[in-house]
């Protein structure tokens, strides 16, 4: 198990689309809240910002309990440009047009925030491995394996923090 959790804007935008929509699994997001709180889960600031500007339409309550909680779940660490320029480089490609940059969003930023203590910080995100790929289509979890950040998806999480909807009970 590991200290802190680094959340991928999709990790958010697809638990409340697909599998715990916030009026309808309020545990979840209580759970979430919870973690934030203890210190075990967080989302970087370049990542709360992908997530209210990418939420699509019909989920603004996903945003509203972002900017509600905010405090509490934002990291509170400033990035080290260094490690985004170099996983920017060594992860994705040392000459990529405007155009790929764009289309990696805020992904080097997130492997980023895990390089800065990758014994103890691990990328959460629901994108699958597809070490086919190259340049900007290339996914989390396989540039994390090239930097040897742990990287896994929502229900690992799950399982590694013990969320259970008796998640109260429990404690």
């Amino acid at each position: 198990m590991f200290s802190l959790y680094l959340l991928d804007a999709n990790v958010l935008i697809d638990a409340n689309r697909d599998y715990y929509p916030i009026e309808r699994v309020p545990e979840f997001w209580e759970w979430l809240l919870e973690m934030a709180w203890a210190g075990k889960v967080k989302i970087p600031q370049e990542m709360f910002e992908e997530v209210v500007h990418r939420t699509p339409m019909g989920q603004d309550g996903l945003v509203d309990w972002l900017r509600t909680h905010r405090d509490m779940l934002v990291l509170a660490e400033d990035v080290q440009e260094g490690l985004v320029a170099n996983v920017t480089e060594q992860g994705y490609a040392n000459d990529l047009s405007d155009d790929e940059i764009e289309k990696l969003g805020k992904d080097p930023f997130l492997i980023a925030y895990a390089l800065a203590d990758k014994a103890k910080r691990c990328v959460v995100t629901t994108e699958r491995s597809r070490s086919s790929r190259a340049r900007a289509n290339r996914h989390l979890p396989d540039v994390c394996s090239d930097f040897n950040v742990y990287c896994c998806d929502t229900f690992a999480l799950i399982r590694e923090l013990d969320f259970s909807t008796n998640w109260r009970v429990n404690r």
